[in-house]
């Protein structure tokens, strides 16, 4: 979509459902899907990570466009399948799930359990014996190591993630002896927000390493594999998007050889990914609703900060601040420094710290963009009991008001 589009329906949104708002673009995902499709030559299903972004309108669209869903919790699990995914195309992932959330999922008919530890294990084939089921389960496992180049390390040193590889050959007959667990895969999620090619194709190549040492040693020929896709959005000006016929290109080979071994002729390889489909799809809108000078800095006040948007703020991983990109719905020049807050009264709630944008005067939209993922549900939206912003799926350029009540996963 041109700038000149995206900026209009912005305006629209802004004008007839308010602000601060989320804004989800649909044309954007279909694009970066058939780009995944085609830089991986349909090696790949992809399976979307319901954590990024689980607004119930786009679990809904995204059903028809994305083989596989992957849930965290049993909360994401109803909202899933409450908004037409089937269970069995659902898989569910986390160290902590919960007897209930256990039960749950399986009398529910999810479609792959993803073990944890082996007490999960212990815990899941205990529940579907007592329901009478043979429960489908992947089993996590950790790798001793993740390439540099990742912005967060869920394996590589201790983790409440997966199996340790260094265990998993103590841990793997435990979890095969279960007699209502059904091992069908394996999955290795290591790394997140990666914008280094050949760090990923290093990292698939790990996984793969593994996939087939533990799929010899016990002569399993899974019916899935999952590859956490690690693959990152360039969140700050100056950073460089993600080469991804650069990624394709290092680990292809590697994935043909691994399909023409016998035992993984029809394995499904699947991409779990979530901030890569749908993160630069998203923007969030605010509006200034006050501008000050101090001490020689101009302040814009905005009706949105980190209670909606903690990512943009800097607090969701990021150890030292950095200016999301953004820009000024409608344009304009030339370029000034300002810095913009949000509404609540702690000097944390920074928007953008001396960003260059056109001279912003009280009115003024401001788009923050890559607002797709990990941004509504992951701020404190009760902090100083600010209304929640809305949510906005725009589909053939026709936005629709799709905000839900949060919490609300019955």
């Amino acid at each position: 979509m041109s700038g000149a589009s995206v900026d209009e329906c912005l305006l629209r949104v802004a004008t007839s459902i308010g602000t601060p708002s989320f804004v989800y673009f649909t044309e954007p995902i279909v694009a970066r899907a058939a780009a995944l499709q085609a830089a991986f030559g349909g090696r790949f299903a992809l399976s979307y990570a319901a954590k990024s972004n689980p607004n119930p309108a786009l679990l809904g669209w995204l059903k028809d466009h994305i083989a596989c869903l992957d849930v965290s919790s049993i909360g994401e699990f109803r909202l899933g399948t409450q908004a037409g995914w089937e269970p069995a195309r659902a898989s569910f992932t986390g160290p902590g799930k919960r007897d209930f959330e256990l039960k749950e999922a399986i009398e529910g008919g999810l479609g792959e359990l993803v073990l944890e530890s082996v007490r999960e294990a212990i815990a899941a084939d205990r529940i579907a014996g007592s329901l009478g089921r043979v429960q489908h389960v992947l089993v996590r496992i950790a790798p001793s190591r993740v390439p540099k180049g990742f912005g967060d390390q869920m394996a590589g040193r201790p983790s409440a993630f997966g199996i340790d590889v260094e265990e998993i050959h103590e841990a793997f007959p435990k979890i095969l002896a279960l007699p209502n667990l059904r091992v069908t895969g394996l999955h290795i999620y290591s790394g997140t927000q990666c914008l280094k090619p050949d760090a990923i194709a290093e990292n698939y190549r790990t996984f793969i390493s593994i996939f087939c040492e533990v799929c010899d040693r016990y002569d399993l020929a899974p019916e899935k594999l999952v590859f956490g896709s690690g693959l990152g959005i360039p969140y700050h000006d100056g950073d460089k998007p993600l080469d991804l016929a650069a990624v394709a290109g290092g680990i292809i080979g590697d994935l043909d050889a691994l399909k023409g071994e016998a035992r993984f002729a029809r394995t499904q390889l699947v991409l779990e990914l979530g901030r890569y489909l749908v993160g630069e799809a998203g923007y969030f809108v605010t509006r200034v609703i006050s501008v000050k000078e101090s001490r020689g800095n101009r302040i814009g006040i905005c009706d949105g900060g980190m209670n909606n948007h903690l990512p943009a703020s800097g607090h969701f991983g990021m150890v030292i601040h950095r200016n999301y990109a953004m820009h000024k719905v409608g344009g304009g020049d030339p370029a000034e420094k300002i810095d913009l807050v949000g509404p609540l009264c702690t000097s944390i709630d920074r928007l953008a710290n001396g960003v260059m944008l056109p001279r912003i005067e009280e009115g003024d939209l401001i788009a923050v963009h890559n607002s797709g993922a990990y941004g509504l549900t992951a701020s404190p939206i009760h902090f100083i009991s600010h209304g929640a912003p809305r949510e906005v799926l725009v589909e053939a350029n026709a936005p629709r008001d799709v905000t839900r009540q949060l919490g609300d996963i019955d």
